[in-house]
């Protein structure tokens, strides 16, 4: 792969202050060893009934108007209220961290971050996805917009949101599994469509994201994850604004969190708890 031994040697010493961080590795260095230790503790302290009875979304019921009609439903926001938007597990300058290295080929730079993205993304999701199920979750939504899921041959399907969420982890599995487009081998060319698939993967994972808010936020919060998820998601929206992956139309759902998590990565709290 072109670049590959640069990127061996790209920074990912957290140690020295002066150096600069622009290296995928490093976020995770950042926040998935601690994902990762945490997870599995964290899941078996949790009473999983309790949890359960949250339901899967706040809704504010409405009242019938005197002409016997109902207003639109009001959904409250939870993960907007500043005690949870304010937890981060770092507070590290993010756009610093997604800017493309001049030592580094672009196709690399996506490639390398792209699939640090999805192992992040597919792991936050397993904290949650005992409480995504077909029942409770019978559509994947997120902010009332509906995602269908597109086969193979084009063909939109409406799918549980468990359903979506393991179409989207196995076709991303198998993308960047497949060295003919996450070329592995030094000197082998990304293909002609790279860009193209790179783009339909962050969509994906945008849909994967916006779900967690929007259905098991409660849940996440519950397992006291929250910094985690608010720290990654300010990750991805940075990175996928850097390099327009995604329209902004497509991710306009969650403007409002985007604009708090973005904007004030600089006064986020650290919530790395010590053990």
């Amino acid at each position: 792969m072109q670049g590959s031994t640069t990127l061996t040697h790209c920074v990912d010493e957290i140690s020295n202050p002066g150096l600069r961080v622009c290296s995928p590795f490093l976020a995770q260095h950042l926040y998935e060893g601690v994902l990762g230790s945490e997870f599995t503790g964290m899941l078996s302290d949790v009473d999983s009934p309790h949890v359960l009875q949250w339901g899967a979304c706040p809704v504010r019921k409405s009242k019938t108007k005197p002409n016997g009609k109902k207003p639109p439903t009001e959904e409250k926001k939870l993960y907007l209220e500043t005690e949870y938007t304010k937890v981060r597990v770092t507070d590290i300058d993010l756009k610093e961290l997604v800017v493309l290295p001049r030592e580094i080929d672009l196709n690399e730079w996506l490639a390398s971050n792209t699939t640090t993205f999805f192992n992040l993304i597919n792991l936050q999701y397993s904290t949650i996805s005992e409480f995504c199920t077909g029942e409770t979750c019978q559509a994947m939504s997120a902010c009332n917009t509906q995602y269908y899921w597109n086969d193979e041959r084009g063909k939109k399907t409406k799918c549980t949101a468990p359903q979506y969420v393991d179409f989207v982890m196995s076709l991303v599995q198998k993308l960047v599994t497949d060295d003919d487009i996450f070329p592995t081998k030094y000197g082998k060319e990304f293909p002609n469509s790279f860009e193209s698939l790179v783009k339909k993967i962050c969509r994906y994972l945008f849909h994967v994201l916006a779900h967690i808010y929007w259905a098991h936020f409660k849940e996440t919060v519950a397992l006291d994850l929250q910094g985690h998820l608010n720290t990654l998601y300010a990750h991805f929206i940075v990175f996928i604004r850097e390099f327009n992956l995604v329209d902004p139309k497509e991710t306009s759902i969650m403007d409002d969190l985007s604009e708090v998590l973005c904007s004030s990565s600089a006064d986020a709290q650290n919530h790395v708890k010590e053990r």
